[in-house]
Order: structure tokens, then C-alpha cells, then sequence
């Protein structure tokens, strides 16, 4: 840049150049890479109690690398021998409806009470556009993140189904491997369709709202005939007599439900998340229905039936990973969606084709 005021004619001002801006990063700084554990260090890390190795391992199996993968199948079969040992209670409902906050009043009551580890797994929604997640979910945790028994694993949904990501039951079992003999499950919160997060936990807990509109939105089936307990939040201040009335509402709409397989007909309760008023008597109620449920069989029998579900999910997963990363069927999907773009083709027809193609070289 010139400076007019070093010409001749203004002999009195003299501007100096300046020195050069450092570098925003050190550049003697040298960084030290981690060196990478084998699957055998990471399950005795895991065993041992490690979050850090645990959250790594975590990292791992959500990994959608194909090189990574292998590695991820031996440390989940190497620490199934050490799983099994928990409950597991799946917490969902709609958005704002006070998820997070509840899991933080929760946590810190069943730890104070019951002792031992908790481990919550809170599954954050993906963007269709641009495939990020926020994992925001931690910061409405704040007594529970800085409690030495907790931990707190927050996991983008990318794109799956069912309020869970893919590799949250794999998640899961690392977790009770690790000692933790509570592990919360917090969906995304879609609101009816959430089967999936059922076919891994042990007691579904559905939180509601009242007062948010039409009430007939929570007597819908789907995800009330799932639910092992209802509770209404923010049952505090004037809210009081709404939550009560919905909860009356609540109650009424589950007697045009058939009993559940387990033979516990599900509760309804009001509490306040904020306050922390009413979540002894939610507590009580989970605990009973484990009570209910052990003693009737019930509970072995919904693992057994979960362990068959996630049989066939992992197929389905391994099939429809086989078909993508097939060199083939990459070299040619391309040219189908031009095709489909087109409209030479229906979409149906270039899938079948696809499809077609794939089962040729199978045969082969």
C-alpha cells in the first residue's frame, strides 16, 4: 500500500512499513498423534472402566469406513461375555417436551438412590441438507455431566429411522461392558414411530405435554402402545390443572388398548422436570414394573425377542452395505439415475435392474 504522506512534499511524517502479522497457528508446533489402540487394548480399556477408551471404541463402531469395521466387530464380540448386566429404559416424546431435563433430575435421583453407573446414550437429529447435528443435547445435562458416575455420549441420528442411530445398540452393549448398570436411551423425538429404540431397552418411557393443542395426538396408536409408562412434564405453576386433565385423558385413552404381552398396564404420572417435583414416584413406578416383569418371566423373554429383532437388522444393514460398496453396482448407479433423470425409466425399473444385476454376479 502507498503511503502519499513519504513523498517529498510532506518531509516531516515518515510511516514505517510495519512488521509482518505472525501466523495464526504455531508453526514450531508440533502435534503428537495418539497412537491408535488395537481391539484387545481398547476391551481391556473398556472393561477397566475407561470413558476415554469407551468413548473411542464408540467413535469406532459408528464409524461408516469399511476398514473400520472388522475392528469394530471384534471389540463388540470380545465384550458381549460382559453385557447384559443392565436396565435399559428408553426415554422419548415430543420435541420440547423436556427430554434432556428430565434425563439430568432423573439420573441424579436413581444415582443418589440406587448407586452404581449411568450411561446415557442421547441420539440428536441429522440435517437432510447438510448431514450435521447439533449434539446439543448435553448441555441441558449440567448436574448429570459433572457426576463422576455418569456418562454422557451424545450421537447424530444420520439419517436412521426409529429415534436411534444404527449403532446405538452396539453402543449399548460397550457401555455395559464398562460397569454401567443404568443406560438411558433419549430418542430424537418424531413423536409416533419409535420402534426401534423400543427393541433395545427394557422400559419405554414416554413423556408428554399438556396444553400444546389437540390432545387426541397422544391417543394415537403408535408409539402409545408402546409405552411401558406415561408421564407428564412441566406439571408445575398454572400448568397444574392442565397436566392433571390430560393425564385423566391419558388414562382413558389407554383402556381402548389391548394389555400388553408383559401384563403391566402402563401408568400415567405429572411431574416437573425443572423443579424436580414427582420423579421419586416415576422411579417407583419403573422399579415395580421390573419387579412385575421378572417375576412373571416377561423380562428374559423381551431380551430374546430383541437379540432375534437386531438378527435380522444386522442383515438387512450387512446386505444393503454389501450392495453399495459393490465396484459394479458403483460403477453403474451413476448412469441409472441419469436415467431415472431422464425418464427413459421408472424409478422402480432402474432399481429392479440394479437389483438384477447384483444377484447375476452373486450367482456367479
Amino acid at each position: 500500500m502507498e503511503h502519499p504522506e513519504n513523498s517529498s512534499e510532506y518531509a516531516g511524517l515518515q510511516v514505517n512499513s510495519g512488521v509482518k502479522q505472525p501466523p495464526i497457528v504455531n508453526p514450531y508446533l508440533r502435534r503428537n498423534r495418539r497412537r491408535e489402540l488395537s481391539a484387545a487394548e481398547m476391551v481391556e480399556g473398556i472393561v477397566k472402566g475407561d470413558v476415554t477408551v469407551l468413548s473411542q471404541a464408540v467413535t469406532l463402531i459408528e464409524s461408516v469406513n469399511p476398514d473400520h469395521q472388522t475392528k469394530a466387530q471384534e471389540v463388540i464380540n470380545k465384550c458381549l461375555p460382559y453385557s447384559g448386566k443392565s436396565v435399559r429404559i428408553g426415554i422419548s416424546g415430543v420435541p420440547g417436551a423436556g427430554k434432556s431435563t428430565s434425563i439430568d433430575e432423573f439420573g441424579i435421583h436413581v444415582l443418589k438412590e440406587k448407586g452404581g453407573k449411568l450411561a446415557v446414550l442421547a441420539i440428536d437429529p441429522s440435517s437432510e441438507r447438510t448431514k450435521g447435528s447439533i449434539l446439543g443435547d448435553k448441555t441441558r445435562m449440567e448436574k448429570l455431566a459433572l457426576h463422576p458416575d455418569s456418562f454422557i455420549r451424545p450421537s447424530p441420528s444420520a439419517g436412521s429411522l426409529g429415534g436411534v442411530a444404527r449403532k446405538t445398540r452396539e453402543t449399548i452393549i460397550l457401555c455395559e461392558a464398562a460397569g454401567f448398570d443404568k443406560i438411558f436411551v433419549e430418542t430424537v423425538g418424531v413423536g409416533q414411530s419409535e420402534t426401534a429404540c423400543h427393541s433395545m431397552v427394557d422400559f419405554f418411557l414416554l413423556i408428554q405435554v399438556a396444553g400444546t393443542g389437540d390432545e387426541l395426538q397422544g391417543i394415537k396408536r403408535g408409539i402409545m402402545e408402546i409405552s411401558d409408562g406415561i408421564v407428564i412434564n412441566k406439571c408445575d405453576g398454572d400448568n397444574v390443572d392442565r397436566c392433571h386433565m390430560a393425564a385423566t385423558n391419558f388414562r382413558n385413552a389407554l383402556h381402548f388398548f389391548p394389555m400388553p404381552d408383559s401384563g403391566w398396564a402402563p401408568k400415567v404420572l405429572c411431574y416437573s422436570g425443572f423443579y424436580g417435583t414427582g420423579v421419586k414416584e416415576i422411579w417407583d413406578m419403573i422399579y415395580e414394573y421390573f419387579d412385575f416383569v421378572k417375576a412373571n418371566g416377561y423380562f428374559d423373554y423381551r431380551r430374546n425377542e430383541q437379540s432375534k429383532y437386531w438378527m435380522y437388522e444386522s442383515i438387512n444393514e450387512h446386505l444393503r452395505l454389501n450392495f453399495y460398496n459393490n465396484p459394479q453396482i458403483k460403477v453403474q448407479l451413476q448412469p441409472a439415475e441419469q436415467t431415472v433423470l431422464a425418464g427413459h425409466k421408472t424409478s422402480f425399473v432402474a432399481a429392479q435392474d440394479l437389483l438384477d444385476m447384483y444377484f447375476d454376479m452373486l450367482r456367479k
